[in-house]
Parts: C-alpha cells; structure tokens; sequence
C-alpha cells in the first residue's frame, strides 16, 4: 500500500477512487508520564515519554486508515492528513486523526 501527503504518485495515474478514508486514535497520558514531562518542561529538553506515546497514537491511526482502504479495494492513500487534538477534562487525553482518498493505481 502506497501512503502519500500529496494528491498524486509520480507516474502511477489515479484509476479509480474508492472514497476517504480515516483512522482514530486516543490514548489517554498517564500521571507519571505528566509528571516526567512537568520535571522536562522546567529543566528543559524534550519529553521522550510523550514523543514515544505520539508516536505510537500515530502510527495506530496510520495503520488503521491504510486497513480501511484495503477494504475497499484500494492500492494507495494519497493526500493524506494528520491532525491532533486533546480532550477530557483537563486536556488528558489526545486524539490522533488521519485522513485520505482510497485509490486504485
């Protein structure tokens, strides 16, 4: 399965369009995770526990799109999107969103 942030793959046209495509994540941050990133933020330098959780909220959502268009029948992604938002009361929990057109290639 191709994934690609652009509209297009060079020399491969677009045969068919089989829809959007979305997948979602949201992972909640633990206290001790807060807790490290609260000691980061007033030392400086970069929170690793957070990146790593991130991460893995990102490439969930990634995965889970790219099922959701081999499904349908699809070969590729294109113009694909990633958004992040937080929820819940106070802001804990985050919320990984991908988007994209299915294709055929």
């Amino acid at each position: 399965m191709i994934l690609s942030t652009t509209g297009s793959v060079d020399g491969r046209p677009v045969r068919e369009y089989k829809g959007i495509v979305f997948g979602e994540t949201i992972i909640g941050a633990n206290i001790f995770k807060d807790f490290l990133a609260g000691i980061r933020d007033i030392i400086g330098g970069r929170s690793g526990a957070y990146e790593k959780v991130l991460m893995e909220a990102r490439e969930t959502s990634l995965r889970e799109m790219q099922e959701r268009a081999a499904q349908l029948g699809a070969n590729a992604v294109i113009g694909i999107k990633v958004d992040y938002e937080t929820l819940g009361a106070g802001n804990g929990m985050m919320m990984v969103v991908t988007s994209g057109t299915a294709v055929v290639l």
